[in-house]
């Protein structure tokens, strides 16, 4: 029996959702930083998808633009309290490794405080690793525009006082000597 149209534009679909699913949830879930909302906006975004699946030529780079898109305009405001988890913090771990679990949670904070569309060019360009080229698709945007935002992003995470350096991890300051 021939597939019927619907069916397989279900079945394309369906291939692609199994196969770029966990992809799409880790941008989701750099874009959110919070395991739900990453999950709700992937849904989200898989169901938008759905209904121009069959017009659409490059579907990761739809889904891909659907999700950033999305995630900019929610209404819903974050909530930035105490954030229920599964695991324990890793109890005795070395000072380097208490060390690095801050500085990521620092950096992530950090990421939350950028504006959302400075915040999709950082995880598309460098946690994503698009170029700037397939970043600019996602958005929507032009070349310029990513390399603008990201100069921006970059300038605001460089003055972040969550990521100023600790005097621990600063280089040693070298004492010149006069020798007049």
């Amino acid at each position: 029996m021939p597939h019927s149209p619907a069916s397989s534009r279900s079945v394309a679909f369906d291939d692609f959702v199994l196969a770029r699913s966990a992809g799409l949830l880790r941008t989701a879930y750099l874009l959110t930083h919070d395991h739900a909302l990453a999950e709700d906006l992937l849904q989200t975004a898989l169901a938008k998808a759905w209904f121009a699946w069959e017009r659409i030529d490059q579907h990761e780079a739809y889904v891909r633009r659907i999700l950033v898109t999305t995630y900019a305009t929610w209404w819903r405001r974050r909530w930035n309290g105490e954030h229920a988890t599964d695991e324990l913090p890793e109890q005795g771990g070395t000072p380097d490794q208490a060390e690095a679990v801050g500085q990521r949670h620092d950096l992530w904070a950090a990421m939350e405080r950028l504006p959302r569309r400075q915040r999709a060019v950082v995880v598309l360009r460098y946690f994503e690793d698009l170029t700037e080229a397939q970043t600019a698709q996602v958005l929507g945007c032009s070349v310029g525009t990513v390399k603008s935002q990201t100069s921006k992003a970059f300038a605001k995470l460089r003055i972040d006082p969550s990521l100023a350096p600790s005097p621990r991890t600063s280089l040693p300051e070298t004492e010149t000597e006069d020798r007049s």
